[in-house]
């Protein structure tokens, strides 16, 4: 209930109307079933554009720390990230890319649509980045299908370290659903999970027009942002 209250009371009035996203491809969004929506992660406004724009509700994997804050500031956080649905994944440790993808699971098997960015971080230039294997492993065993999506412009609208996004053209832009059943008695192999992988950010790469850079996005940062951010570079599912 506060997640549809919260969207249509708070993120529409904040986002849809100023920004007035447009969107493409909807229609390959299902109605209902679990499925995988995968995209380009530019700003931090795009977990929020996305829900915006559908009428299903969404469930994004988010950094524990979104949910460990102190104070009044840090409890309202962990607050807001809990009552729209989102789910926390602890990102420090040998077994973290295991456990979210494992979460992940949880929410596909239950119906649900996932969102996840296989980069795996947002995009520190705007170009797009290598994916990680989580979102491959979540989609061969769950048997979900995966949803390419871009965002286009909110890299401009809302760079890191800007509170508000400002108004720019901005265009969702969802793909055709890309089936990997054919890879279903394969879930662990190394290289099915690679081969899959890249043909998800190749189908995100057809979307966003992106240029695509063929090394992880925590390994193309400076050491001092990566220091500073405490950016994350475990093998796994991307998260916001």
């Amino acid at each position: 209930m506060f997640y549809y209250a919260f969207k249509y009371i708070v993120l529409v009035p904040l986002l849809r109307w100023p920004l007035r996203p447009k969107v493409e491809g909807l229609k390959h969004v299902p109605r209902t079933g679990a499925a995988i929506i995968a995209g380009n992660h530019l700003s931090f406004c795009d977990s929020f554009l996305v829900p915006v724009t559908i009428r299903r509700r969404i469930t994004y994997l988010c950094k524990m720390e979104y949910f460990t804050g102190r104070g009044v500031k840090g409890r309202s956080t962990a607050a807001f990230f809990r009552g729209v649905g989102q789910i926390p994944v602890d990102r420090s440790g040998k077994d973290a890319a295991q456990a979210a993808v494992d979460t992940g699971i949880r929410v596909l098997r239950d119906g649900g649509l996932l969102g996840i960015y296989p980069e795996g971080t947002r995009s520190h230039d705007g170009r797009l980045y290598k994916g990680r294997a989580g979102v491959a492993a979540m989609a061969l065993r769950s048997g979900a299908p995966v949803i390419p999506c871009a965002m286009i412009g909110t890299f401009e609208a809302q760079a890191r370290g800007r509170r508000l996004p400002r108004r720019v053209p901005v265009t969702i832009r969802f793909g055709k659903p890309l089936d990997f059943s054919r890879y279903a008695d394969l879930p662990d192999q190394r290289a099915v999970l690679r081969a899959v992988t890249d043909e998800i950010m190749y189908a995100i790469r057809a979307l966003s027009e992106q240029e695509y850079v063929d090394i992880y996005a925590t390994e193309a940062r400076p050491p001092t942002w990566a220091a500073r951010t405490g950016a994350f570079s475990a093998p796994g599912p991307g998260r916001s």
